[in-house]
């Protein structure tokens, strides 16, 4: 499976090619209160997954800096504790940590277990994690009626498969599976991170608003960061591991360099194909440099770790002229630099106090070399936004939001979107107490796109960055990979996916209008548009 991340990033980034300009004088921006406490989430989960990764390798390795490593962990939690406190109250704020801290314990008793060879141990871990999604499910949804305690329980049995995944695989030594999963468990708990900044908005619109943001600019700002800081975790790992002549050195650095590919593919989805060849070039050079500072400092060699760093120190200026050339109003070669430099200092930093088994001071500087990532993705996205102004959706643009509205009947092939009629090949109809309707000729009708497998019988539709998968027969579906029951299940008719009505309705945010004299429905949502494609207008 592809990691979310790249999908995101691509699919954001592209945006600025794929909407035509719009007539507007507004200045748009990647910050808002909404976007700012998404990023927060999603930068705080995502850390968690990969320091869990570390931590728990270090456990069945027995490793000197395993105290150290989970005590970063543990402060990641404190971190995220602090986010919902502030949120929700200091009462919330302790039964979050009591819960998170509960949840990481068990991951540690699954690693005891598993370096004594005790397999009820690890079974007994596996099912206090298996408990543990419903109990923190059931807490969110008592502090947020928008998140549902069984959708969460379900997000988080990912996660812990995932984690659990990775850590097999590295005791069985399969490397290379071992940080595949290892990166899907950071896209996981970025989603997921989506997935709470968004109810906790829903929650508190007035508190949390996109004022002066736009979806795109946001996306894209999730996207760069989240890369940027895999990037900074990764590279950490890759040196440890490198100088300690690990054997999944490389499997380290390939998932490093997997992360490099994806934020290839993200310029790419901006400045074409040369520019990203460009990038690609400078990106992985300069990964280059800091293999040769490991290898210096294994060979006790000054003289080429300063090599090392000289050149590193010179990337910084190299990488700032490249995205000058691109981009001349917004990016200057020395901010550029000069943005490098910590990033640079920080990974030497925990690099260096490793090999001088200053542990504590590793993960300090590992934290901070996170978290800067995510500050020059920032500067990024907003230098890409200002430079695409045209191209980047303004919600604050008042004839850019409209209330969308769709009517259809039972028995009938018309549909009406927006007082626009077309004809369906298939009408809606009622089975044992539901309403179905075809799901390509609705969710097309509001610009999502729809694909089809006739062999396995499953159909996804792709709105915005979120993708639902449904199966034929089954009465369950996907979200971002995420299950949702439907109450009904989903049927083939006149060679059609029909689902029903009222559940795609309030997934997607629609208020549904039943009329029982003609049996008519009408659904209402108000929603930011794009300007007309083919038929009416499009959600985006």
């Amino acid at each position: 499976m592809k990691p979310m991340i790249k999908t995101l990033a691509t699919a954001a980034l592209g945006l600025t090619l794929i909407f035509p300009a719009m007539a507007s004088a507004h200045t748009y921006s990647i910050k808002s209160g909404a976007s700012d406490l998404r990023i927060t989430i999603e930068s705080l989960l995502g850390e968690h997954a990969e320091l869990a990764v570390i931590a728990m390798q270090k456990g069945i390795d027995g490793a000197a800096d395993f105290n150290d490593v989970a005590a970063a962990l543990l402060a990641n939690g404190d971190d995220l504790s602090a986010a919902i406190g502030s949120v929700y109250g200091a009462d919330a704020a302790k039964a979050f940590k009591g819960l998170w801290s509960t949840h990481i314990g068990f991951f540690v008793d699954y690693v005891t277990a598993t370096a004594k060879n005790d397999t009820a141990g690890r079974k007994s871990a596996l099912d206090k994690l298996d408990k543990y999604g419903p109990d923190f499910g059931a807490f969110l949804e008592s502090a947020n009626p928008n998140l549902k305690a069984a959708d969460v329980a379900e997000g988080l049995k990912a996660h812990v498969s995932q984690l659990i995944e990775a850590f097999d695989d590295y005791v069985n030594k399969d490397y290379a599976g071992a940080y595949k999963a290892e990166r899907e468990a950071y896209s996981h708990m970025i989603h997921f991170g989506h997935v709470l900044a968004d109810a906790i908005v829903k929650q508190y619109p007035d508190k949390f608003t996109n004022q002066g943001a736009s979806v795109a600019s946001v996306d894209l700002r999730s996207a760069l960061d989240g890369l940027l800081s895999e990037h900074g975790g990764l590279a950490v790992l890759a040196m440890q591991k490198g100088i300690n002549g690990a054997p999944d050195f490389d499997a380290a650095a390939g998932a490093l360099l997997a992360n490099s590919d994806d934020l290839t593919a993200a310029i790419i989805s901006v400045y074409g194909a040369d520019a990203g060849k460009a990038f690609k070039g400078l990106w992985n050079t300069h990964i280059s440099f800091f293999v040769d500072y490991v290898k210096a400092t294994a060979a006790k060699d000054e003289v080429k770790r300063q090599e090392a760093l000289d050149k590193l120190n010179q990337y910084g200026t190299d990488f700032g002229a490249f995205l000058e050339l691109a981009n001349p109003n917004n990016f200057k070669t020395a901010d550029i630099a000069g943005a490098l430099k910590p990033h640079v200092a920080q990974l030497i930093s925990a690099f260096d106090s490793y090999v001088g088994k200053n542990y504590k001071q590793t993960y300090a500087s590992t934290r901070e070399a996170y978290a800067h990532m995510a500050h020059t993705g920032d500067y990024l996205a907003t230098g890409i936004v200002a430079q695409f102004q045209d191209k980047f959706h303004d919600p604050k643009a008042p004839s850019m939001t409209n209330t969308m509205k769709i009517w259809l009947k039972i028995g009938s092939s018309t549909i009406t979107i927006d007082d626009k009629s077309m004809m369906m090949d298939t009408a809606p109809f009622m089975w044992e107490g539901s309403t179905y309707v075809p799901l390509r000729f609705l969710a097309e009708g509001i610009g999502a796109k729809v694909t089809w497998d006739q062999a396995t019988q499953t159909a996804w539709v792709k709105a915005g960055n979120d993708t639902l998968t449904f199966w034929i027969g089954k009465n369950e579906m996907e979200v971002n990979g995420m299950k949702k029951e439907i109450g009904a299940p989903v049927v083939l008719k006149d060679g059609r996916t029909q689902v029903p009505l009222r559940f795609i309705t309030e997934l997607l945010g629609w208020d549904v209008t039943w009329n029982e004299a003609d049996w008519s429905i009408t659904l209402n949502k108000a929603m930011t548009m794009s300007i007309d494609m083919d038929m009416g207008t499009h959600m985006h």
